[in-house]
């Protein structure tokens, strides 16, 4: 039996109806049987800061670095707002990097894919995100690229992708488990 790799799966957005909280759990739904998919809350992080991260951090700090640090690789879910990221996800991003040294990112193969109502699918929000995990040691999966535009027709009336959507998704998400596989190996 192949190994089960455990993916943190991070959403920009922090809506109830969030479309791309939908798209991370068509994506968990769709993933080969080598992926175990888990969202990791970040809605509850205080805002990064070192002097609250000093000596004892905060408790949410602590349980999100440690579930990130525990899994074997990292899946990016994010709208874009004003060409980049949201604020809770780049807090995200600071708070997993912090302290020095002692990152929860490093080495974890990643992937993005950006999700927005708009025809270009958070294109802005999709690079930005790749020159961070540059810095941070996160191998990106550079094929497929993954920018899903209008966004409001990727669910059907019943709450299910559509099936416009869902070769694209299905694509996206087995490429992605061929990626981890080739990169923990």
């Amino acid at each position: 039996m192949s190994k089960v790799y455990t993916i943190a799966v991070l959403v920009g957005s922090l809506r109830k109806e969030s479309i791309n909280r939908k798209v991370a759990l068509a994506l968990a739904e769709l993933a080969p049987a080598n992926l175990k998919l888990n969202i990791v809350e970040i809605g509850d992080l205080p805002l990064y800061n070192e002097d609250i991260d000093a000596g004892s951090p905060p408790a949410a700090y602590s349980t999100f670095r440690q579930q990130v640090s525990s899994s074997d690789a990292v899946l990016f879910v994010t709208p874009e707002y004003n060409r980049s990221v949201p604020a809770p996800l780049k807090n995200a991003i600071d708070v997993g990097s912090r302290p020095y040294g002692q990152s929860a990112w490093s080495g974890k193969p990643g992937a993005i894919i950006s999700v927005s109502p708009g025809a270009i699918g958070g294109f802005g929000a999709n690079h930005h995100l790749r020159q961070s995990l540059v810095f941070l040691d996160v191998p990106c999966m550079q094929q497929p690229e993954a920018y899903l535009g209008g966004a409001g027709s990727v669910f059907d009336e019943g709450g299910k992708v559509s099936e416009k959507t869902k070769p694209f998704l299905q694509a996206f998400i087995d490429a992605y488990g061929k990626w981890v596989e080739k990169q923990t190996a």
